[in-house]
């Protein structure tokens, strides 16, 4: 490792950092969709607008607002402008229902939500959950002419953006919380990260710095603005670089490489799943006619040496999450290293711990904990979690990931596997707890346990084990037609089996280890096998 940082570097939020980039490259182009492009000037003018939209909607500082929108312009505006304007920022998942829409909403405070005309009718259905919230913007469509427990009113309306734009600077506290980023909520309901003005910045400049970016690529990313992946490392990074963020509505096999080449991408980001679902397609003289020099993600495919003679570039791991940032990348120009994810890089201290807490020599596995080198690098807490925040907090600052590993001597790191009840599916984690509390709200329902399983495509399916009440005869296709009621679609099991009875350890917690042994693809009930029209627009 080199000398470590004395400090954070200037600007450290993204609004002093915007700042930057009007006075160096205004006429750059910032962000680019299929529906059009915007130079960071022209990026800067549409802020003022969105700013005079939620600000005569009553939005002041001080406020928390949910944005729960399709990802594009609208959405990346909207964000800066409340982040620019001392508003706390809540990006919201446009696929959540029911109980995890409520408990989204009403632990993170969310007073005005700028929603998407098709998420009204489930935002209504939870209003009387979430006491706090007064009014509703609705985007991409007229409000409906029906009543509703809050103020109702339209994204765009005459005379927004009217006036003398507002001076945009760097803010003057940049530890202060700008951004809640839900995690997947492994070991209960999902948590906010509690993220600063720091925190927000310096990840798009460390993953700008440590891949390479440079002022003419072109960041593509297909994933949505409610994950790290699209906000920070690609926004947020393309910022910092002063180059291009592209952004894709989603993942589609089918229009990937046209929307590469149509948004002229030189690099993108993948989930295990996405490289296999484009590897298995058929090969084609396309395969190469496109302009991109590296992708990076998690995680690594066992098959990753085939993708570069295919595909003509390569292939770069990174180790993060939301709660901690992103401390570990492949080193750009050195081969990857088998079973690694890469090596710890300056700003940041990692290590791995027994289960007495006692850090680990070098080759020895353990929980990976995680510390910035300077103040704002790692999240302030769980919003409103106090409990939670002691738990993966430790009072030196560092975070417990939850996360199994060992670190070699040079730095490199290697994951292992999860301690948290995590099962990773295309690129989403999901809660094995949120999901098995759901299941267990059908009335038939004794118990359930979900785990993950592994798919053809990488990562990991999710399977649930179901225990039925006395008396009860549920069938699974009815189980998974239920579980499509109650959550979002990226949570739906696609698979699904029967037991008489969960196999219970002494102390009555579900026996998982012993669970996964009695898997029966006999009695399993694959919800694939006869889907049903997907209507959300997500990736099978």
């Amino acid at each position: 490792m080199s000398g470590h940082p004395a400090g954070p570097e200037r600007p450290s939020s993204l609004p002093g950092m915007l700042a930057s980039s009007l006075r160096e490259h205004p006429d750059r182009v910032f962000l680019r969709t299929t529906a059009g492009e915007l130079t960071y000037a022209g990026f800067a003018a549409e802020v003022h607008r969105a700013w005079h939209r939620l600000a005569g909607a009553g939005v002041g500082p001080g406020d928390a607002v949910g944005l729960m929108m399709g990802t594009g312009i609208d959405q990346v505006a909207a964000w800066f402008a409340l982040t620019c304007n001392g508003v706390l920022h809540v990006p919201v998942n446009p696929a959540l229902i029911g109980d995890q829409l409520a408990h989204v909403l009403d632990i993170a405070q969310v007073s005005t939500l700028v929603a998407g005309a098709s998420c009204l009718d489930r935002v209504r259905e939870v209003a009387p959950r979430v006491p706090g919230l007064k009014r509703v913007i609705v985007h991409g469509g007229e409000p409906p002419a029906v009543p509703s427990p809050f103020e109702v009113s339209r994204w765009a309306g005459p005379g927004c953006g009217e006036g003398p734009p507002a001076a945009i600077a760097d803010v003057a506290d940049d530890l202060a919380v700008a951004t809640l980023l839900f995690t997947s909520g492994s070991t209960g309901r999902s948590k906010p990260c509690a993220l600063s003005h720091r925190y927000m910045a310096s990840q798009g400049r460390l993953h700008a710095k440590y891949l390479g970016i440079r002022a003419d690529d072109v960041l593509y990313t297909p994933f949505p603005l409610f994950h790290i992946d699209g906000a920070n490392l690609t926004v947020s990074a393309a910022l910092a670089a002063g180059c291009t963020a592209a952004l894709g509505e989603r993942f589609s096999a089918s229009n990937f490489w046209t929307e590469v080449r149509d948004l002229g991408a030189t690099v993108f980001n993948f989930m295990g799943a996405t490289l296999t679902i484009l590897l298995r397609r058929p090969p084609s003289p396309d395969d190469r006619r496109h302009g991109v020099r590296l992708a990076w993600g998690v995680p690594m495919p066992e098959w990753y040496r085939e993708w570069e003679p295919r595909f003509g570039f390569p292939l770069v791991e990174v180790y993060g999450l939301t709660d901690a940032g992103v401390p570990v990348y492949d080193p750009l120009g050195e081969p990857h290293r088998e079973g690694s994810c890469g090596r710890v890089i300056d700003e940041y201290e990692v290590i791995t711990v027994d289960e007495r807490g006692v850090r680990n020599d070098p080759g020895g596995v353990g929980e990976i904990w995680v510390r910035g080198r300077v103040p704002g690098l790692v999240m302030s807490g769980y919003h409103r979690m106090p409990e939670a925040t002691a738990t993966a907090l430790h009072p030196d600052g560092w975070v417990r990931t939850g996360d199994l590993g060992s670190l070699s001597a040079d730095g490199r790191l290697s994951f292992r596997s999860r301690l948290s009840d995590t099962i990773r599916r295309r690129g989403e984690n999901i809660s094995a707890h949120e999901v098995e509390r759901l299941v267990e709200t059908h009335p038939d329902v004794a118990g359930c346990a979900a785990v993950g399983v592994p798919s053809e495509l990488t990562e990991e399916d999710v399977k649930i084990f179901v225990e039925p009440r006395q008396g009860a005869a549920p069938t699974a296709a009815a189980l998974v037609a239920f579980c499509r009621t109650v959550m979002p679609s990226y949570m739906v099991p696609r698979y699904v089996q029967l037991v008489d009875a969960l196999p219970r350890t002494p102390t009555e917690k579900v026996d998982k280890p012993v669970l996964r042994g009695t898997g029966d693809p006999a009695r399993t009930h694959d919800a694939e096998a006869d889907p049903p029209a997907r209507t959300d627009g997500a990736p099978r």
